[in-house]
């Protein structure tokens, strides 16, 4: 026999898990309040979880005289009772399937969430390839007025990679956002750098634009908590991607016979003395550069990668590139330049010519050391000029400046400073104890 204490701890297990069960019930009703001209109502549902409830109107009409309020449902079987009874059984079963669906993909459910669904209002992806999927969907609507065709690319191919993740290593087309974690996280992170061998810079890309998708669930409210928010994938030091000075002399010193390669060369060049990346180079206009009261020539443009300003003084060797391509202008455009993929190729063939690697992101590079820091111009001059979002980005480039200290510290040398002094030596014993010598002694 049970005693009375097993009795009492079964009927508190009871409630408790009575507590834990999600309470669903549907309701459908009519409001005798509001009769229209035609002297019917509308069928109204009402969907109730866990004491909260939403309601969910319909366009189906009752007539007032056959409706049964406590079956919540029409008498008879007239057209009318069969046509709202069949809209009922309908949207009960549709009702039960979005409850299903979501709690089983999210975890949890709301009546908000089972209404919303019903009514396809906000109907947000529940698993995390779908969520990527809407994602560049909407970030290619964008591609043209503030967003970039690259970086569109770019989350392809972090989501292609995501994809083939998925399927190799957990035999599945898609996972849930609920079923998100660690594990997957890490493991997503030896994909990459193991069967993809992708360097640590992509690497930190890719898991990167993996946390902004757990952030973009929780904001829309298809995950409650981010599993990733306090995971940062680590960032490898960045390095300055500057051309060795006596390849960028030879460049500057030796011309091509190709027109295409020298095209590019100058283009190499113009950024040379600019600072401006392919995106900014092909965009700018003449509207873009404005003569000072000095008559001096100046570059302002929001770059298009950060939207941060970026102004630039024109010398004479940018200027005399801008004059060479003048007639050449059949628009507003400065220069007129190749495309993105042809424009990479021909700056591959150019480098062969001179016998070394070249991409024309050296360019920039270039700008940032050999032009600006190595030559004594202060890194938030550079900053400014480079447009650059923070100072700790153009720190990049003032590595290259060690050899600057060096030669400034010798001419500190040679100006006296750097002879030896004689040094006074002190007895710090017999300072001691004096010390110690009472002054009444």
């Amino acid at each position: 026999m049970k005693t009375r204490k097993s009795k009492d701890m079964e009927k508190n297990t009871e409630k408790q898990n009575a507590r834990r069960r999600s309470t669903f019930a549907v309701l459908f009703y009519i409001n005798r309040t509001k009769i229209r001209k035609d002297g019917m109502c509308q069928l109204l549902c009402k969907v109730s979880i866990d004491a909260e409830w939403a309601q969910i109107g319909t366009k189906v009409s009752v007539n007032p005289a056959i409706w049964n309020p406590e079956k919540g449902r029409a008498d008879g079987r007239s057209e009318n009772a069969v046509t709202v009874n069949r809209a009922i059984d309908d949207l009960t079963r549709d009702i039960a399937g979005h409850y299903h669906r979501i709690k089983n993909s999210l975890g949890f459910i709301t009546a908000e969430l089972v209404k919303n669904a019903v009514k396809g209002i906000g109907q947000k992806p529940l698993t995390l390839l779908a969520l990527f999927r809407e994602h560049n969907e909407e970030f290619k609507k964008r591609v043209g007025i503030d967003r970039i065709q690259e970086t569109y690319d770019s989350y392809q191919r972090s989501y292609k990679h995501l994809a083939a993740f998925i399927l190799e290593k957990k035999g599945i087309e898609d996972v849930t956002l609920r079923s998100l974690d660690r594990v997957f996280y890490d493991d997503f992170e030896v994909f990459l750098r193991t069967d993809r061998n992708l360097k640590p810079k992509s690497v930190h890309e890719h898991l990167y634009r993996l946390k902004k998708l757990t952030m973009r669930a929780v904001n829309q409210g298809t995950l409650r908590r981010d599993p990733y928010c306090r995971l940062h994938p680590e960032l490898p030091k960045r390095k300055s991607r500057h051309m060795k000075l006596e390849d960028l002399k030879t460049l500057m010193t030796t011309p091509v016979e190709k027109p295409q390669l020298q095209f590019v060369r100058d283009m190499f060049i113009f950024s040379t003395f600019t600072g401006l990346a392919y995106a900014d180079l092909k965009k700018l206009s003449i509207n873009d550069i404005t003569q000072a009261e000095g008559g001096t020539r100046w570059i302002h443009i929001h770059r298009q990668k950060t939207d941060t300003p970026s102004s630039v003084r024109l010398l004479d060797i940018p200027l005399q590139i801008i004059e060479k391509y003048r007639g050449q202008r059949t628009g507003d455009k400065i220069f007129n330049i190749y495309t993105r993929g042809y424009f990479i190729l021909q700056t591959r063939q150019l480098g062969k010519v001179y016998g070394f690697d070249l991409t024309f992101h050296q360019a920039r590079h270039n700008f940032g050391t050999h032009i600006t820091l190595s030559l004594g111009v202060p890194i938030e001059t550079v900053s400014r000029m480079m447009g650059h979002t923070s100072i700790s980005t153009t720190q990049i480039y003032a590595q290259v400046t060690n050899t600057k200290v060096d030669e400034d510290m010798k001419r500190l040398r040679d100006a006296g400073f750097g002879n030896k002094i004689d040094l006074c030596e002190e007895d710090f014993t017999a300072k001691k104890k004096q010390k110690r010598i009472s002054p009444t002694a």
